[in-house]
């Protein structure tokens, strides 16, 4: 590439990173990022507002701007719904968004939820992270935990365009997570894992969507990064679009 068309490429990427990211709402890019799913393992919406019929309480950990649970609390009614988020600027989304659905949204660890033992008849998590033990402390006994968690080999491929190794302090897929729930005295029901596509369009929508998952890639910039990102251009511009590996789980714990 030449100075001009670099420079062109440079203004265009930093656009793209400092265009606004709010909650959990990736709509900006449809159209440039999208996932490939022929025949997937579960519908998470589904699983969600069917337990939730049966559910009086209900906790969505880790609510990120809250569009989610606002989502399924339209589907399927629930008398207490309550949300944490510790991201602060999800917080006011999340509290804006959900509030007058009647939804108190905490910052909470997840070490330490603010609920009493046995408060809960549904808590659910979609991609956040969490504490077996203190899920299943603020369960009811009998009453469910749902969670749809990315695999350890999401955006490996990713990682490879931007010359550097994906690192994971440990194994985190379905047989781990079982087990850690089990560990903690929980009853596993169901558990599913699938792997599927997440096309990218143009580069542009790469650097949004790192800028957005910061701890995907927690040393990003464009600066760092720009040979393997023009690069990752002229790839796209060969092919159209580049196919990266996403790796996902579903779990279902009771406690007993």
């Amino acid at each position: 590439m030449g100075e001009k068309a670099d420079q062109i490429l440079f203004d265009f990427l930093t656009e793209e990173y400092n265009h606004p990211f709010n909650g959990w709402d990736f709509s900006y890019l449809n159209g440039r990022m999208t996932s490939i799913r022929t025949n997937p393992a579960w519908d998470y919406t589904y699983t969600v507002t069917t337990a939730m019929k049966q559910a009086s309480t209900l906790l969505d950990m880790h609510t990120g701007g809250g569009e989610k649970l606002a989502q399924l609390l339209a589907l399927q009614p629930v008398p207490e719904a309550y949300a944490t988020e510790l991201y602060a600027p999800n917080v006011i989304a999340a509290r804006q968004r959900l509030s007058p659905l009647g939804v108190t949204v905490y910052t909470a660890l997840d070490e330490c939820l603010p609920f009493p033992d046995q408060t809960l008849n549904l808590v659910i998590n979609r991609h956040g992270s969490y504490n077996p033990s203190e899920v299943l402390r603020i369960l009811k006994t009998g009453q469910m935990f749902i969670t749809q968690q990315v695999g350890d080999q999401t955006n490996a491929r990713l990682h490879e365009l931007l010359g550097r190794q994906k690192q994971v302090e440990h194994p985190w897929n379905i047989d781990y997570a079982a087990r850690q729930m089990e560990d903690a005295g929980g009853h596993v029901i169901e558990r599913k894992e699938e792997f599927f596509m997440t096309r990218f369009h143009d580069v542009g929508a790469i650097v949004y969507y790192l800028k957005a998952v910061p701890w995907e890639v927690p040393d990003f910039s464009i600066e760092k990064y720009w040979h393997q990102l023009v690069d990752i251009h002229h790839l796209l511009h060969q092919q159209g679009s580049v196919d990266i590996p996403f790796h996902s789980f579903l779990l279902i714990v009771q406690k007993l």
